[in-house]
């Protein structure tokens, strides 16, 4: 909530005017120009930005990027080109704390278009009284839909299937069939740190399928509120290794931040079974890359469906793009129509509440 001395220097959010909200990198978002930002133009004074060069330099992962030209063009489009911006709202794009000090006092919120929060200096915000907010739900139900189409996908070879059609090799089909297969029913799906909301509902769909749940969190049950609690059919281990060892179908749906980054690698795949397969629809640097490349490269799991990856897209000679085994997809969880347009429509949730004073889903 903006304290009173704020609100009062605050001209924008005066009864005869709107707030100013900048969408930095708009395009990230409505690349295809299909949602609807009538909510956010009804309560606020809505511009976005679509300049091409901000959208593809400012994504998530970009610290190597110029460090100095990205807050410049940030100030300038901030500070000047929008003068009085009091809202920024950002769609997983990396904003330097260098940037965030140089902002003008009329900043007073920074809203993250989606869950992760980890590109925004949320200390150094706070340290300049702007509040920080996420969109913790929004894509709940897209993503656990793409972990679960990759395990389909993976149970069914048909990912491979199509690769050999486009060599032209139709062997499959004029003799003996040579890709495995396995119906999903009684086989194991293991979920690190998967307790939260889209762990949940992936358990939800995968238990549909016949599966059984395995689930690595810190406390050895679940509480009795949670969906999952008392399920036979469901287990909660403190024990990542048992998981591993169990598993079928390894899914990652642990937050990026200090304690995660690049925790999964060698050590963790090298107690899979030769057999199993790796999804990760979470966050790339949850994952160690290198390691994994080489343990792909090194047969020691049947394969891996990545929808994020370390840096986005991987860089032009990164081996994930021609391992046969490694099965790409560009962050493609969030990005169905319905999905984008809820997002946008709890931005305004967000915004409606700060200007009421009411600030919802505050993360700094």
């Amino acid at each position: 909530m903006r304290n009173s001395t704020a609100a009062a220097m605050s001209t924008t959010t005066s009864s005869t005017a709107k707030p100013i909200a900048l969408f930095l990198n708009c395009t990230r978002l409505d690349y295809d120009r299909k949602l609807d930002f009538g909510g956010l133009e009804k309560i606020t004074d809505f511009r976005r930005n679509d300049v091409d060069a901000i959208s593809a330099n400012l994504s998530s992962a970009s610290e190597k990027n110029d460090a100095t030209a990205i807050d410049d063009e940030i100030i300038r489009l901030v500070n000047e080109v929008h003068s009085g911006t009091e809202i920024v709202i950002l769609k997983e794009m990396y904003l330097p704390k260098t940037a965030v000090e140089r902002f003008s006092d009329s900043v007073k919120l920074i809203c993250e278009a989606g869950t992760g929060y980890n590109n925004i200096p949320t200390e150094a915000c706070r340290s300049k009284n702007i509040d920080v907010c996420n969109i913790p739900t929004y894509s709940t139900d897209a993503v656990a839909q793409t972990a679960i189409t990759y395990i389909m996908n993976f149970a069914m070879n048909l990912f491979e299937q199509q690769a050999m059609l486009q060599r032209h090799d139709r062997s499959n089909f004029t003799g003996p069939f040579t890709l495995s297969l396995m119906e999903l029913n009684g086989k194991t799906l293991g979920l690190v740190g998967g307790s939260g909301r889209i762990g949940t509902r992936v358990a939800e769909i995968a238990l549909v399928l016949g599966m059984n749940i395995v689930i690595s969190s810190r406390t050895p049950e679940l509480s009795d509120s949670h969906k999952l609690a008392g399920n036979p059919n469901v287990r909660v281990t403190s024990n990542v290794d048992e998981l591993l060892n169990e598993s079928d179908f390894v899914s990652l749906h642990t937050p990026l931040n200090s304690a995660t980054e690049g925790t999964f690698g060698r050590a963790q795949i090298s107690e899979m079974k030769k057999t199993a397969y790796l999804i990760n629809t979470s966050r790339g640097r949850v994952c160690n890359e290198d390691e994994l490349i080489e343990c792909l490269q090194e047969g020691m799991i049947a394969g891996a469906g990545l929808d994020v990856t370390a840096t986005e897209p991987p860089s032009e000679n990164s081996k994930l793009w021609d391992l046969p085994n490694a099965w790409l997809s560009p962050h493609i969880g969030w990005r169905r129509l319905e999905t984008r347009q809820r997002l946008v429509d709890m931005t305004v949730e967000n915004i409606r509440a700060y200007i009421d004073e009411e600030l919802i889903n505050k993360v700094n």
